[in-house]
């Protein structure tokens, strides 16, 4: 179990550095490019929007039923904000991303290795990590961030939607201490777990792509593996980048000081 386990790690770390490295060398055309970014990016607003705002509705909902009674309703709308800028925007964007695109990314990836279309492409001299994986890894690193942004807006609005037009606090309540208390930091924490997110993502869905086995059923069987694989390295890739991000942000503010 140990060894096939190393065996599975190391053929996947060595993929990502092919990926990135025919991504570096020669990139790939713009319309497959495109292609991927319309794909990711455009086709999972819809999903993202209504993610993040329903999210931000129950955030605001519990938080002023919580605070309300202790006297600090006027931190809803912060808690809000920070929960989706720093936390819940980028893990529930990127579990959206998993469901919609990754999955399709695997299925799409393991039909063309059971049919042997990716053979064909070798043997036409193409090389299928530029030709196929490359574009989704390009597009997936640049529109993670940018739904990560929208679902926070999203989740922001839907707090004070709920906040403001739901229990009646006064909207100036709702946004006058974020500006004194939401900081660069909590943003640029946001956008870091997007990206790693959306390399974690493209990557894991085409390697259980491309090393599918068994027809149909193995088609279906390593799409199911992907996304589980992809939820569970998330989960865990998001505490150690909290960790890292905090411990970093703490020894800054001592240097400066």
């Amino acid at each position: 179990m140990m060894t096939a386990f190393l065996v599975t790690l190391g053929e996947y770390t060595g993929l990502v550095f092919q990926v990135i490295w025919v991504t570096l060398r020669r990139p790939p055309a713009w319309p497959l490019i495109r292609d991927q970014m319309f794909d990711i990016g455009v086709m999972s607003l819809s999903v993202v929007a209504i993610t993040g705002f329903s999210t931000g509705c129950v955030l605001a909902a519990q938080s002023f039923f919580q605070l309300s009674d202790k006297g600090l309703a006027s931190a809803t709308g912060l808690m809000v904000t920070k929960a989706m800028m720093v936390e819940l925007g980028p893990i529930l964007t990127a579990f959206m991303i998993t469901g919609r695109v990754g999955a399709s990314m695997c299925a799409e990836i393991g039909t063309m290795r059971v049919t042997e279309q990716i053979d064909a492409l070798r043997s036409m001299a193409v090389n299928p990590l530029r030709y196929l994986i490359a574009p989704r890894f390009i597009a997936g690193i640049f529109m993670m961030p940018l739904l990560t942004v929208f679902s926070c807006i999203m989740g922001i609005l839907g707090g004070y939607v709920v906040a403001v037009h739901f229990y009646g606090m006064a909207p100036n309540t709702f946004m006058d201490p974020l500006p004194i208390h939401i900081h660069f930091f909590d943003f640029f924490s946001g956008l870091v777990k997007a990206f790693v997110f959306g390399i974690i993502i493209v990557t894991i869905s085409c390697y259980r792509g491309m090393t599918t086995k068994g027809g149909a059923a193995g088609v279906g069987k390593a799409t199911t593996n992907s996304v589980v694989i992809c939820y569970s390295v998330i989960l865990i890739g998001n505490f150690f980048l909290t960790v890292g991000l905090n411990s970093s942000y703490t020894l800054m503010e001592n240097w400066i000081s």
